[in-house]
C-alpha cells in the first residue's frame, strides 16, 4: 500500500507510528489527508491515486485518466482528472483537474475495478467533452471503438445519462460513423457540396482493375483525371494505414490524381473542401460556369 488516506494509515499503523514516519521524512504528505509511504518521486500511477484519494470516498478517476487503466492507447492522460459527487467539497489536490457530477452510480462507475473510475463509455464521453478541439474529440471516440473499449449500445447508454454536454452532437455523429465502419461516409453531404459549388457530376464507387484485383474509388471525375477518397475513420492500426497508403499510391500511378478528405472535413469544413476541389478541377481544364 503506497498511497493511502491519513485515516487509513492511522488505523493500519497507529497514530504515533504514522506521525513519526512523516516527521522523520520516510513518508510524505503530497496533499492534505493523503500520505505516501516513501520519500521518493511519485510515479504517474501514484499521482493519480493522490488525486483520487484527495476527493473523498465517492471520488472517481475520470476521462483520459480512467481510460488509461482500461487500456486506452495513443492518448497521454496528462494531469489527473477526477470527478466527485455534485455538492462535494473541492479535493485537496490542487494539481488535479476536478469535475462534479450527479451520475456516479454503478451504471457509470464500475463497483469492482481498482482504482475506482468511470466505466469506459462514460470516460470516452467525458474525454471528448473536455478536450480542446472538435477534431480531437472525434478521434477519441473513433479510437475507443477501434481499440474495442466501447460499443454503440454502451455509448448510447452513457450519453443518455450524461445529459447536456459539450460536443454531444459530434459524439453521436462519431458513434454512428464507428457503427458503420469505413463505409459510413457522408456521401449525400458530399453530393450536395458539389452541386452547390457547380462542379460537374462525378461518378460514384467506380471500379478500377489492377494486377492483384480490383478496387473502388469513392468519387471520380474520369474526364478530368481526378478522384476523391473519403475516409470515415482515421487508422490507429499502423498496418492498415500503411496498406491504404500503398493502395492510394497505386491509384495515382495507374490513373487519376487523388484527393483525400475525411468525413469530418466534409461535414464541418465544407469551404476548405470546396476550395481544394475547385482548384484541382480547374487545373484539369474544367471551366467554371459562374
Amino acid at each position: 500500500m503506497t498511497v493511502l488516506r491519513r485515516s487509513e494509515a492511522n488505523k493500519t499503523y497507529g497514530v504515533s507510528r504514522t506521525r513519526h514516519a512523516l516527521k522523520s521524512g520516510r513518508w510524505q504528505r503530497p496533499t492534505r489527508g493523503v500520505l505516501v509511504d516513501h520519500s521518493g518521486s511519485l510515479t504517474a500511477e501514484e499521482r493519480d491515486l493522490v488525486a483520487l484519494l484527495s476527493g473523498g470516498p465517492a471520488a472517481v478517476l475520470a476521462g483520459p485518466t480512467a481510460l488509461q487503466y482500461d487500456g486506452f492507447k495513443g492518448f497521454p492522460a496528462g494531469i489527473p482528472h477526477v470527478t466527485v459527487a455534485d455538492g462535494a467539497r473541492q479535493p485537496s489536490d490542487t494539481e488535479a483537474t476536478v469535475n462534479w457530477s450527479t451520475m456516479l452510480d454503478e451504471r457509470d462507475v464500475h463497483p469492482l475495478r481498482s482504482p475506482r473510475r468511470t466505466r469506459p463509455a462514460r470516460s470516452v464521453c467525458d474525454f471528448a467533452s473536455w478536450c480542446g478541439s472538435d477534431r480531437y474529440a472525434r478521434v477519441i471516440v473513433l479510437a475507443a471503438f477501434q481499440q474495442r473499449l466501447v460499443n454503440v449500445r454502451q455509448m448510447r447508454d452513457a450519453l443518455s445519462r450524461r445529459g447536456p454536454c459539450k460536443r454531444r452532437s459530434l459524439i453521436i455523429e462519431s458513434v454512428l460513423d464507428a457503427k458503420g465502419g469505413i463505409q459510413s461516409l457522408p456521401e449525400f453531404d458530399f453530393g450536395v457540396l458539389c452541386q452547390q459549388a457547380g462542379f460537374p457530376k462525378p461518378s460514384r464507387q467506380s471500379v478500377k482493375r489492377r494486377k492483384d484485383g480490383k478496387f473502388y474509388l469513392d468519387v471520380e471525375w474520369e474526364e478530368y483525371g481526378l478522384a476523391v477518397e473519403i475516409h470515415g475513420i482515421p487508422h490507429m492500426n499502423i498496418g492498415k494505414w500503411d496498406a491504404d497508403l500503398m493502395r492510394n499510391n497505386e491509384i495515382v500511378i495507374e490513373g487519376p490524381r487523388l484527393l483525400i478528405f475525411t468525413s469530418y472535413a466534409i461535414r464541418h469544413e465544407p469551404d476548405l473542401v470546396t476550395n481544394q476541389l475547385c482548384r484541382a478541377l480547374i487545373r484539369a481544364d474544367w471551366i467554371p460556369t459562374t
